[in-house]
């Protein structure tokens, strides 16, 4: 970012302001030239990690700053270093929509995984040979950045993909952060950019060693620190965790009038050295671009070898077509990008003793076995508890109760016992005796035909009430911020909380009586329970946990319907017409809807206000594009292609995610590329403007 000469220039400027004793400075010049010092000796420490004044010269010059811009506060600008520090945040993070989806990769484990993902590529594009690009996947807490006309816009947690949590100030406080970027420079005048917050292996060892010391628990472990940091609202504490942040991947940007595309967004490995020149952490050092697949593979084996010599935490590598244009050709599917892969490392095994086995109701009734060994370190991560699933797996593994056994993190996330070493009994091990009624409301339980999980089918087990309440309330569903398991326990146990319309009843002048819940606190919680009643209608659905409905299934069923009520006249035939919904979610569907309690309860809470209509709703728009699908390619003169996608959504169109006999309509717009070229081949897409295009949807 800053040449030999620059650098020469700001550290002969450095040493002349270390000289002066002014106690705040008189000019709006001289107040400038001292912020971009001071941006010049963050970017030494904190990107480069080689700084050239000590820590002590550097708060001299960050004090007379501070004391020069609150005497002449109109001198202050939105990048200067001290915008960084913020005070505590109040009050809810709000939820904001990405530019474009943040979707997940596929993951390989093995080297056929990358020679299968290498030949699919091939195929697809017809190409005897593929650059790709390769580096570290940063084991972290994922962020996007938008930056618009060279200023930091905007900070976003992922989220559920499409739509994560505004955490703008948290990330103005990670210094590896730009607050501001000349992307104007190659003519950008609003960029996207995807990245990984991470806390270094040292400063967390020194984080958790003041915790031991104030006797306080320990982190478990880097990753999930700085994820759960990303949404701390004491601005003191964020700052003590040394959060850092690479940034990986631009996801999409628009031009200034008259600009065209700068040529370092051609490739991957363009856009990373552009980010690099701008002052951001990307993984410039760590990348390596090969042509053939046998190199990859070579060099992410080696990077496997001196993972555990990184400062930073990695649970594999990233593979990627370099070349942008092959990128949009090769599109992606709903889930994941077809033009990148993660090659995870192995997992991490140790061996432990099984103690004991708890059995836990969930939520449907399922009793889920729940292993107890000894504590184990793995990969980070301290493993004491572990999910056998069912029956069958105890059987399978053939586990008893004083067992040795090998347990790994699949991922270096989820712990399970891989098999139990039988060879080290002493005869004093026990069987480990599945129920026959359940753990907590004693009734027997129950097993169908083809399945392996044993049910408790008293739909007012207490277990179950509690964890239909705790699901309802959860992010994914309602988003009762405040309002978690232990509280949802809590209120159960006090007797004020009996189902989930019980939520919209609360007394809180009870909840008032209790330790820890002062006036803010219960006035964010009934906030929160108060504007989750206006929640999206698939949320709800969601919510509900209706046994084999996941999130997709949800957002089908809210599409296809004005008012939840409607699906009570839906046949089990009619709801397989729906996409991704096969006999059994169906029937599962079918039996909710017809059950009386069911209804009386969805009668109740619509009586509480809690809003039961869709108004984006296919049928609502009139389904004018139903069965009609699309594709947008290039810049669109005047919409996002976000808010273009949705507007053929919302009349029953189905986006696509690459042209195929399938597509119907490509829409496209500046540097439409590839997919344009490859419609025109087919012969079979109607290629229309983005004029055409709203004239259609509103016709």
């Amino acid at each position: 970012m800053y040449s030999k000469e620059q650098t020469i220039q700001w550290q002969k400027a450095t040493q002349e302001f270390l000289k002066r004793d002014d106690t705040v400075l008189q000019s709006v010049q001289e107040t400038e030239t001292l912020r971009q010092i001071l941006r010049f000796h963050e970017y030494r420490y904190y990107i480069l990690d080689d700084p050239l004044i000590a820590d002590t010269q550097y708060d001299r010059l960050y004090k007379l700053l501070e004391r020069t811009e609150k005497a002449y506060p109109e001198h202050i600008t939105q990048d200067s270093p001290t915008q960084r520090v913020g005070k505590n945040i109040t009050g809810n993070f709000v939820t904001v929509q990405h530019l474009v989806p943040m979707l997940s990769l596929d993951n390989s484990y093995s080297s056929d995984d990358l020679k299968d993902f290498d030949r699919k590529a091939k195929q697809a594009t017809g190409l005897q040979q593929i650059t790709y690009c390769v580096e570290p996947k940063f084991d972290g807490g994922s962020i996007s950045l938008i930056y618009e006309n060279d200023f930091l816009a905007r900070g976003a947690t992922r989220g559920n993909g499409i739509e994560g949590d505004d955490i703008t100030s948290n990330i103005k406080q990670i210094r590896t952060v730009p607050l501001s970027a000349a992307f104007s420079k190659y003519g950008i005048q609003q960029i996207e950019i995807r990245g990984e917050v991470l806390i270094n292996k040292n400063n967390f060892k020194k984080y958790n060693e003041e915790l031991i010391e104030k006797g306080l628990v320990p982190l478990a472990n880097p990753r999930n620190a700085a994820s759960s940091t990303l949404r701390i609202k004491d601005a003191a504490e964020l700052r003590r965790r040394n959060l850092e942040a690479f940034v990986y991947h631009i996801s999409y940007y628009s031009l200034l009038p008259g600009s065209e595309t700068p040529v370092a967004l051609k490739t991957h490995e363009g856009a990373l050295k552009l980010l690099w020149d701008m002052g951001f952490r990307s993984p410039q050092k760590e990348k390596m671009i090969f042509n053939q697949i046998e190199n990859v593979i070579a060099y992410c084996n080696e990077f496997e070898e001196k993972r555990d010599n990184l400062p930073y935490e990695i649970d594999g590598m990233v593979i990627k077509v370099n070349d942008i244009a092959l990128q949009e050709e090769l599109g992606m599917t709903s889930h994941h990008p077809r033009w990148a892969i993660a090659f995870k490392f192995k997992a991490r095994q140790a061996t432990s003793k099984l103690l004991n086995v708890e059995f836990q109701v969930g939520r449907t009734g399922s009793i889920t076995p729940v292993a107890k060994i000894e504590p184990v370190y793995i990969g980070g991560v301290t493993v004491s508890s572990i999910s056998l699933f069912n029956e069958d797996i105890i059987k399978e593994k053939d586990l008893k109760i004083g067992d040795a056994v090998l347990v790994e993190r699949a991922g270096d996330v989820i712990p399970y016992i891989v098999k139990s070493l039988a060879e080290l009994r002493t005869g004093d091990e026990r069987e480990i005796v599945f129920p026959e009624k359940c753990p907590v409301c004693h009734n027997e339980l129950f097993k169908e035909d083809g399945e392996a999980v044993w049910r408790c089918v008293n739909i007012e087990c207490p277990a179950q009430v509690v964890e239909r309440m705790i699901h309802f309330a959860s992010k994914d569903a309602m988003d009762i911020r405040g309002f978690g398991e232990a509280n949802v326990r809590k209120f159960y146990e006090q007797g004020w909380l009996a189902d989930i319309p019980g939520i919209y009843k609360l007394d809180f002048n009870k909840i008032a009586l209790l330790e820890g819940f002062g006036k803010k606190s219960i006035d964010n919680l009934r906030q929160a329970i108060e504007q989750s009643k206006q929640q999206p209608l698939h949320r709800l659905i969601f919510g509900l946990g209706i046994r084999h409905v996941g999130e997709t299934t949800a957002k089908a069923l809210a599409q296809k319907i004005n008012h939840l009520f409607e699906l009570k006249g839906f046949t089990e035939e009619q709801l397989q017409t729906l996409d991704d919904i096969g006999p059994i979610v169906a029937g599962s569907i079918y039996h909710f809807f017809h059950n009386e309690s069911n209804i009386q309860m969805l009668e109740e809470l619509e009586e509480l206000g809690v809003q039961m209509q869709n108004p984006n709703s296919s049928t609502t728009a009139g389904g004018s594009l139903l069965g009609q699908t699309f594709l947008f390619t290039g810049t669109l003169p005047t919409l996002k292609r976000s808010d273009a996608e949705a507007m053929a959504e919302a009349r029953g169109g189905k986006i696509l995610s690459g042209v195929s006999a399938k597509l119907n309509y490509l829409v496209v717009g500046e540097e439409a590329g590839s997919k344009l070229e490859k419609a025109k081949k087919l012969g079979t897409v109607k290629i229309i403007s983005e004029e055409e295009f709203l004239k259609l949807i509103n016709s």
